[in-house]
């Protein structure tokens, strides 16, 4: 059996309008400007404390230690209970995980989301039972890119970490994939500072309706 271990956000649902909003919040509460939506979606996919370093560096500030405690408390506790206002899985993804589940395919998930955020993000959008594994930071204690967060995801689920295929939006699943040595599909419409194709993943999709051939693809001999 192979699994297919999709990244979160920007990969299987678009949480950036909720992110951002919870950001911008947090910067307003921090007499701190807004993040303009267009550059803050680049913004996404280290976790939460990343994301708000890097809102931070882009105003050229940097927090203390408590500073960025206090930030970082703040937003997790308005998206925790905020965490699926506007975000919504992305167009085809429902049909691909049934194409991929009666191929007999495994699913799961490895994310720098953390593990309980992620829980409550898939269970808010009805698709929490679709996984074997839902593994984030916190679970193993290491984070992408280190390649045993994906390895020990792989496990959970009940695969074997070199049958596996890494599905990500940005270079931080490109260099986990690399340095797992397992192939990466790459989606070109999630969150990345660089153009993905300049990432060079093993294969770019445009839809979810083009994931089971790309697959495929990377496991025919």
């Amino acid at each position: 059996m192979c699994t297919i271990v999709f990244d979160l956000d920007g990969t299987l649902i678009d949480t950036a309008p909720d992110l951002i909003h919870t950001l911008n919040l947090v910067l307003a509460q921090a007499g701190l400007p807004a993040i303009p939506y267009a550059e803050a979606r680049n913004l996404i996919g280290g976790g939460a404390q990343v994301m708000i370093q890097r809102a931070l560096a882009a105003e050229g500030r940097e927090a203390t230690d408590a500073e960025m405690g206090r930030l970082y408390d703040a937003f997790i506790g308005y998206y925790s209970e905020h965490i699926a206002d506007r975000s919504r899985p992305f167009p085809g993804l429902n049909r691909a995980l049934d194409d991929l589940c009666s191929a007999g395919y495994g699913l799961a998930v490895c994310t720098n989301k953390l593990e309980w955020l992620s829980l409550r993000l898939l269970k808010a959008v009805n698709l929490t039972q679709r996984f074997a594994a839902i593994c984030g930071p916190d679970t193993f204690g290491v984070q992408k890119p280190d390649p045993e967060i994906f390895r020990q995801t792989v496990r959970r689920a009940g695969g074997e970490p070199s049958r596996a295929i890494m599905i990500g939006d940005s270079k931080t699943d490109i260099h986990t994939a690399r340095a797992a040595r397992v192939p990466v599909i790459a989606v070109d419409f999630g969150y990345t500072d660089v153009p993905i194709s300049k990432l060079h993943p093993d294969r770019i999709i445009s839809s979810f309706s083009e994931l089971p051939a790309a697959i495929s693809g990377l496991l025919d001999p």
